[in-house]
């Protein structure tokens, strides 16, 4: 067969994607393999679906319709117009042909193979239409109705949420002899519940498949882990089994060889016919995040760091290699996102307890999966006389003298400044290898100021003060959150301080018309501006406009202050606020809007009369309990730590951000000499790139194309997982919960951060630039980093995926007397944008409260 309309599995071309669609191309690998066996067949291909299906643009550009009657019945059309379309002759004999070689009453597979299916990164699993054993006579009108299937609801809406481009998608069809089965099913090589690489389930029916798929029948089940049946659960409680033990084992054994042969996690649909294993389909597993490479076969347990940081979004190649530098432990890496090894600490009975206390404190879901693998014996306890690993920072240390503590803290932010003052002249006028060999030094003694053993006590002076009075105050007074009040309004904090210096920056725009105006025009392009790589003509656009001199004097006050920050910014490849100030508009216009002048100033002094009142108020309810004046006077020292010491809390990563801001000018004026000099494509091109291998590409003057461009399509891949807080290095995500019981039905749980019940409609927000937040309304986000407590001076309530309670977000939101619940997991997909919410800041909690 000549053709390119049809093709037979065996064909060479049908290999390609692009001509045999996902399916057909996965099937044609698996014929390939030996010892599995595959039904016999032969794919209709993209050619030939491309000879018939005129697919127009108006027609396609209405699929995307915001008006969901529009995109409806512009997919029906489609599906109409492919069902009813005669096929030309060339291609309904070429399937005659095809179809000749198969015995008389052979009843045939017609399945859906679209350019767009069993991707690595999608499936498309049931979104297309399958049929089953179908006649000779009917297998052609069976590929009209696979075609028009590219535009049911489901496959249509399936691609908008994975950004796939309706214009870029074309249909194959795979037509195949059936098998006569016993028994059919699926087997997943990695364990779909827990991720577990070395764990396998199976799942059987008796007959056909369909009825697994389509959930008309109940499947038995079992998991095996290397080469043992460690669980099954038969269907419905019957004691007959499907398929025995040993069938299972082989199953498995089959699953493992595919997986070998294709390179990754497979989902096997098979069929059992008179003791022979068919294999039907085979996809990559999309769902599972990577594992860490290492070169050892020890055991390994990772907790995300981006949990910690709260910044859970991939990385880009050279921010995740500087961040790795800048740690001062080792820092793996898998999907764009860094983790630590904690094994060897959790197998040390020295070491455990203090790292799990840790982490109970700071994220109680890191220490419940930490606690669930200790408490199941997965980790062998070290040999006698190995060292005992460290368990993190430790927690107790004796605090500084209040009476100490302003000296203390200005001379670590003078010595930080001056640090800073000095990269600054020693990167200055470097370029090249000169440049990138600075800055290397300057990472490879990093780790030792930031971790300076004078900042970490103060910092955790007052972060154990706080959990002092949480705990005892909570014991002693009977009520949640009593100590949240007492953190408002700390004197030093510069990420609260930038917050409430924004307002100054609208009370500074808001006196003058023309520069209201141009905010209003700049927020109506909704952050098209502010979310690109573009030119961002905001500060000359506001010099241009009566008033604006003024405003943006002001602005590149802040700008200078605090422009080196931004969503992300651990990433060094992100961008920053002084090279997109756009992004600031949304922000600066609901300030103007909704904000009396000087509410900055009365916002911090506000905070710093109730917090006074409420320590006066702790402190007499103390007394007044049996033995009370020591109690009271314990909480005294505790609060006095706080109102000294938690100001500093934030100045560390301040001066990080600060010091990575240095970095990133001088790389992207790097960037710029690169793409002249033709080492470059583009000045971006230059974050895909790891800081060793940007120092080769300087040394060479070239780069690889191709690297690149796949370094790009595995950030935007690697946007679609979540990563885990802890997994095993087996894969096995590992998960815990908060175990609290009484709370309403349907109650969202997490963290309690910061005390107070607000009720609001819900406003999820992915990216701060984009916000589009009024007074009161809570938000509700995967994570927030620093960048994100501008926001805070808006919200009446906040809610997150990821944190804890000393995290960021945490300490801003008690100071700004924010009422915030974090660590809400799927908190951005349970909760609807517009939905009514009650958040209970105190006990951690959200309730829904309006499910339409």
């Amino acid at each position: 067969m000549t053709t390119s309309l049809v093709i037979e599995l065996d064909d060479p071309r049908a290999l390609e994607p692009a001509l045999a669609g996902g399916k057909g191309a996965g099937l044609a690998r698996l014929r390939r393999i030996d010892d599995v066996l595959v039904p016999d067949g032969f794919a209709v291909t993209t050619d030939a679906f491309a000879a018939v299906a005129a697919l127009d643009d108006e027609g396609l550009d209405r699929l995307d319709d915001l008006d969901p009657g529009v995109a409806g019945r512009a997919a029906a059309d489609r599906r109409a117009a492919l069902e009813g379309i005669a096929l030309p002759d060339g291609l309904r004999g070429a399937i005659d042909v095809a179809l000749g070689r198969f015995a008389a009453g052979t009843r045939f597979a017609v399945r859906s193979s679209a350019t767009a299916e069993d991707l690595a990164t999608a499936s498309f699993a049931g979104q297309h239409e399958s049929f089953l054993g179908v006649e000779a006579d009917q297998v052609a009108t069976h590929v009209r109705r696979c075609w028009a299937s590219l535009f049911t609801d489901r496959a249509v809406a399936y691609r908008r949420r994975e950004g796939i481009n309706h214009r870029t998608v074309r249909m194959a069809v795979v037509v195949q002899a059936m098998v006569a089965a016993d028994a059919s099913g699926v087997l997943f090589t990695a364990d779909p519940l827990t991720s577990n690489r070395r764990v396998a389930a199976v799942e059987a029916v008796a007959g056909l498949g369909d009825q697994l798929v389509s959930g008309t029948a109940e499947a038995t089940t079992w998991r095996v882990r290397e080469g043992e049946v460690v669980e099954r659960r038969d269907a419905g409680g019957s004691a007959t089994a499907v398929l025995d033990d040993e069938q299972v084992l082989g199953l498995v054994g089959l699953g493992r060889r595919i997986e070998a042969a294709l390179g990754a996690p497979q989902d096997l649909e098979w069929c059992l016919e008179g003791g022979r294993a068919w294999i039907v389909q085979s996809r990559p597993i999309t769902t599972l995040f990577p594992i860490p490479e290492v070169d050892d076969d020890r055991p390994h347990v990772y907790v995300s760091v981006g949990h910690q940081q709260m910044m859970t979004d991939p990385m880009t190649p050279l921010g995740l290699s500087v961040w790795q530098r800048t740690a001062a432990r080792p820092m793996h890496e898998a999907a764009g996102r860094p983790f630590i090894d904690v094994a060897d600490a959790l197998a040390s009975p020295g070491a455990r307890t203090g790292l799990i206390a840790m982490f109970q404190r700071s994220d109680p879901l890191i220490g419940g999966a930490l606690q669930a693998i200790v408490d199941r014996g997965d980790l062998a306890p070290p040999p006698d006389g190995a060292p005992t690993p460290p368990a993190g920072p430790p927690l107790g240390a004796e605090p500084p003298p209040v009476e100490e503590g302003p000296a203390l803290v200005a001379e670590l932010v003078a010595a930080t400044e001056a640090s800073l003052a000095e990269l600054d002249a020693h990167l200055a006028g470097a370029t090249g290898a000169e440049l990138l060999d600075r800055i290397a030094d300057d990472l490879a003694t990093l780790a030792t100021r930031l971790f300076d053993p004078r900042s970490h006590q103060v910092i955790m002076a007052s972060i154990e003060a706080i959990w002092w009075l949480g705990d005892h105050l909570g014991d002693r007074l009977g009520e949640a959150g009593a100590a949240d009040v007492l953190a408002r309004s700390v004197p030093g904090d510069v990420t609260s301080e930038m917050g409430l210096a924004l307002m100054d920056v609208a009370d500074a725009m808001r006196p003058h018309p023309a520069v209201v105006a141009l905010l209003d025009e700049l927020d109506e392009l909704d952050g098209d501006v502010a979310g690109t790589g573009g030119d961002d003509d905001l500060l000359d656009r506001l010099g241009a406009v009566p008033g604006g001199a003024e405003a943006r004097r002001v602005l590149d006050g802040w700008l200078a202050r605090y422009g080196m920050r931004g969503p992300g910014e651990i990433d060094l490849g992100r961008p920053r606020w002084a090279e997109r100030p756009t992004a600031l508009v949304a922000l600066l216009r609901s300030h103007v809007r909704h904000l009396p002048p000087g509410e900055a100033g009365r916002r911090f002094e506000a905070g710093r009369r109730e917090a006074e009142a409420a320590a006066t108020a702790v402190l007499a309810r103390l007394r007044a309990l049996p033995d009370g004046e020591a109690e009271a006077s314990e909480a005294a020292h505790r609060i006095a730590l706080i109102r000294t010491f938690l100001g500093y809390r934030e100045f560390p990563k301040y001066g990080l951000i600060r010091r990575y801001g240095l970095y990133r000018r001088a790389l992207l004026a790097e960037a710029e000499r690169l793409v002249a000099d033709g080492a470059l494509a583009t000045a971006d091109d230059l974050w895909l790139l790891r800081f060793e291998e940007l120092q080769q590409v300087v040394a060479s003057g070239r780069s690889d194309a191709a690297t690149l461009e796949r370094r790009r399509a595995d950030l935007a891949a690697f946007a679609a997982l979540a990563p885990p807080r802890v997994m095993t290095g087996e894969g096995e995500v590992v998960r815990a919960d908060y175990g609290r019981a009484g709370l309403p039905e349907g109650a969202l749980v997490g963290l309690g951060v910061s005390a107070g019940i607000v009720e609001g409609r819900a406003r999820v927000v992915l990216d701060p630039s984009r916000a589009r937040l009024d007074p009161g309304e809570v938000l509700v986000t995967p994570h927030t980093d620093p960048s994100w407590s501008p926001l805070f001076t808006i919200a009446g309530a906040l809610v997150t995926e990821v944190g804890g309670l000393t995290t960021h977000g945490a300490v801003v939101a008690r100071e700004y007397g924010l009422p915030a619940v974090v660590g809400v997991e799927g908190a951005t997909r349970r909760i609807v944008d517009g939905q009514l919410v009650r958040v209970h800041g105190a006990d951690g909690y959200v309730e829904v409260l309006d499910r339409s």
